[in-house]
C-alpha cells in the first residue's frame, strides 16, 4: 500500500477512535444517571432514554468503522457506506447536544440537572435510611458538570464526524487510483502515487526519459515523427544473418521480390549498400 494511502488510512482510523471516545463518555455518564433512577425508582425521561440510545449506538459504529477502515478502507461500497453514516452520526450528536443543552448553563448556585433541580451542594448520596440502594448520587453540582460535559463532547463529535465524510471520499478516489495505475513497475511505478517529480527529472537527466511519457519522437508542432523499421534481416544480402548491414539501416531503392520483379522503396528512403548478386 501506498504511504499516501496509509496516511489516509491512519488519519481516518484516528478520527473514529476519538469518536469512539466521544459517544463513549456520554454513554458512560448516562448510563450512571440511569442507573441511580433506576435505583430510587425514579421515572426515567424519554429524552434521557434518547441519549443512551444514540450513543450507544455510536459508539458500536466507530468500533465497526475502525476494523473496516484498517481492512476494506476506500473499496467503493464501503465509502458510501461510510459516509452515509458518518452524515447520521453527525446528525446524533448534534440531537444529543441540543438534549443535553442544560450542560452549557452555570454549574453554581441553583442548577438543573438530569437528576433533578436545585443547590449545587445538594446531594442524595445513598437515599435514606434502610433502604437498599446501590448507586451513589453525587451532588447536583458534580450532576451539572458531568452533563456540561457530555453538551461539550457531543459538539467534538459532531464536529469530527463532519471531518470523515470528505476524508472517506478521498480514501476512496485513492483506492481507485492504485487500482488502475499500480503499484508496481509494470505500470510504470513504484508506487500507485507514481513517481515524485525530481526522480522524473534525475531519469530526464541520465537520459532514460520520462516513464509517463512515450518513446516516440515528436517533432515541431507536437505531432509524433513517423519511425521506420530497420531490422537487417530483409536486406537480401544478409538473409540468414546476425550480422548487421553496414549501413545505418537496410533499407535498398530496389529488392528484388518473391515474384522476380522489384521493390521501390519510398522517395527519400535510398541508402547504398553492398552490391548484390541477383
Amino acid at each position: 500500500m501506498a504511504i499516501g494511502g496509509a496516511v489516509l488510512r491512519f488519519g481516518s482510523t484516528l478520527l473514529y477512535a476519538l469518536e469512539f471516545c466521544c459517544a463513549g463518555i456520554i454513554l458512560g455518564i448516562y448510563s450512571y444517571f440511569l442507573s441511580v433512577q433506576a435505583d430510587r425508582n425514579i421515572a426515567i425521561p424519554r429524552w434521557q432514554q434518547a441519549v443512551e440510545g444514540m450513543s450507544g449506538v455510536i459508539v458500536l459504529y466507530t468500533i465497526c468503522a475502525v476494523l473496516f477502515t484498517c481492512c476494506l478502507g476506500g473499496k467503493t461500497v464501503f465509502a458510501l457506506l461510510a459516509m452515509i453514516f458518518n452524515l447520521l452520526c453527525c446528525g446524533g450528536m448534534i440531537a444529543i447536544a441540543v438534549l443535553t443543552r442544560d450542560g452549557a448553563s452555570s454549574c453554581t448556585g441553583y442548577v438543573q440537572t438530569p437528576l433533578g433541580d436545585g443547590d449545587e451542594n445538594s446531594k442524595d448520596g445513598f437515599g435514606g435510611q434502610g433502604e437498599d440502594q446501590y448507586t451513589y448520587s453525587a451532588s447536583l453540582g458534580s450532576i451539572c458538570k458531568l452533563n456540561t460535559a457530555c453538551f461539550a463532547v457531543a459538539i467534538v463529535g459532531a464536529f469530527l464526524f463532519l471531518i470523515s465524510i470528505p476524508l472517506q471520499l478521498l480514501i476512496n478516489k485513492h483506492h481507485k487510483k492504485e487500482k488502475r495505475y499500480g503499484p508496481g513497475p509494470a505500470n510504470g511505478y513504484t508506487k500507485g502515487s507514481g513517481m515524485k517529480f525530481w526522480q522524473r527529472k534525475q531519469r530526464r537527466n541520465r537520459g532514460l526519459g520520462d516513464p509517463e511519457v512515450g518513446a516516440t519522437p515528436v517533432a515541431a508542432g507536437g505531432l509524433a515523427v513517423p519511425t521506420h523499421d530497420v531490422r537487417p534481416s530483409h536486406d537480401t544480402a544478409y538473409t540468414g544473418s546476425t550480422v548487421a548491414a553496414p549501413g545505418a539501416g537496410y533499407d535498398t531503392h530496389h529488392k528484388k521480390t518473391l515474384s522476380g520483379g522489384y521493390h521501390t522503396a519510398p522517395t527519400g528512403t535510398y541508402q547504398q549498400t553492398p552490391a548484390t548478386n541477383y
